[in-house]
């Protein structure tokens, strides 16, 4: 036999390290992904507060976002921000109002708590302001209020004046 037919493999080792590498790499990605998951500040048992707790923080913005139904707390009653705000300058045609959550992520994560009975419950601040055109006008800050019922599987939001 001459050398050029001759079949030598030196393959075995090294197919064996790949298969041990490959091997390896699937086991600390398992590992990183379950870390991850346990350790997600917004993992949420969605089962027991019939909603997630992303969800729930993406519909008390949306609802903010909502200021024709969005409400003030005052003595008890609820008014419509909008009501509110007309009692002391009447808005102009092109005028809206907007409330935005004024808080870090960080601190809507953990500003949101569970209910007992199942559901969320959160209270950060929203800012309030009259948008005219390219002109804002900021009105000033008041606690919102989001709760989630798991019983009727609706989110509420509401604005609060200071002190009640």
């Amino acid at each position: 036999m001459s050398e050029h037919t001759k079949t030598t493999s030196h393959g075995g080792a090294g197919r064996a390290l790949l298969w041990v590498a490959l091997l390896l790499t699937l086991t600390l990605l398992g590992f990183v992904t379950a870390t991850a998951v346990r350790n997600n500040p917004i993992y949420s048992d969605r089962e027991a507060n019939g909603i997630s707790k992303y969800r729930f923080i993406e519909n008390c913005k949306e609802l903010t976002h909502d200021t024709e139904e969005l409400t003030v707390g005052a003595a008890g009653q609820s008014i419509p921000l909008k009501t509110l705000i007309e009692q002391s300058a009447p808005l102009k045609a092109g005028d809206t109002i907007h409330a935005d959550l004024d808080a870090e992520p960080a601190e809507i994560i953990k500003a949101t708590q569970t209910i007992e009975g199942g559901g969320w419950t959160l209270t950060a601040p929203a800012t309030v302001a009259v948008h005219s055109g390219e002109r804002t006008n900021t009105l000033g800050q008041l606690p919102l209020q989001c709760a989630h019922d798991r019983k009727t599987g609706k989110t509420t939001a509401q604005l609060s004046l200071p002190g009640q």
